[in-house]
């Protein structure tokens, strides 16, 4: 139950964090946060999760990363589910509170609510392939950081700024294709709130990380079969 709480916060605190840099600061130019800021802020929830509750559940905050965490033999397949529901319930909370401070602003709109999307969604007009193709090799990219940070022999204490860097990294990417998701739990929280096309296009949000980290689970387990 303490690693589920402690998915469940860390999960709030990425979305949290990062949506909330994108709906409440991002919208402003002249804040000049734009796209690096939002890319930081992800990368910052991450990092500060990873020192706070690493040593508590792994901080997954990433349905995934359990997943892909699971293929690559470093989790236990019985903890999947319950630590996959503790990370939609989290973000699902996080959405909530951005919720509750966002329309507190005069003439609030809801807009798209930094959810995932591609097409007419996607910030650079992304056909859906294109999407496709771009979160399943984020995030097996995203999981090769992972497996390999996180490994017994890499350098201790250096994994958070290590995998904090690379969903930075990746979200500088991906924003302009599909507001960058690698994480299925972040996409439901905000589609949630959207609903309509959110809703409908959240299949793929699910889908493609989940591809990608099977594939890399697979891969890094045949690069590196020591384990702990």
């Amino acid at each position: 139950m303490k690693k589920l709480i402690a998915e469940f916060i860390g999960t709030l605190w990425l979305v949290l964090g990062g949506c909330g840099s994108a709906v409440l600061a991002a919208a402003y130019p002249e804040l000049g946060i734009g796209f690096v800021g939002v890319a930081l802020a992800f990368g910052l929830t991450v990092v500060t999760m990873a020192y706070a509750i690493g040593h508590i559940s792994g901080c997954h905050l990433n349905p995934a990363v359990s997943i892909g965490l699971w293929a690559g033999g470093r989790f236990d397949k019985k903890e999947l589910l319950p630590y996959i529901i503790a990370q939609v319930l989290g973000g699902i909370a996080g959405a909530g509170i951005l919720y509750l401070i966002a329309s507190g602003k005069p003439g609030f709109e809801l807009g798209g609510f930094a959810a995932n999307g591609y097409a007419e969604h996607s910030h650079g007009g992304y056909s859906m392939l294109s999407a496709l193709i771009c979160e399943i090799v984020m995030t097996f990219m995203f999981l090769i950081v992972i497996l390999g940070a996180t490994h017994s022999k890499a350098p201790k204490y250096l994994a958070g700024l290590a995998i904090g860097l690379s969903l930075t990294l990746i979200h500088l990417i991906s924003i302009p294709v599909t507001n960058t998701s690698v994480n299925p739990a972040r996409s439901t929280s905000q589609a949630i709130f959207v609903g309509d096309w959110a809703i409908d296009q959240l299949w793929l949000f699910w889908l493609a990380p989940i591809v990608g980290a099977l594939i890399a689970g697979v891969v890094y387990k045949y690069m590196s079969p020591e384990t702990e």
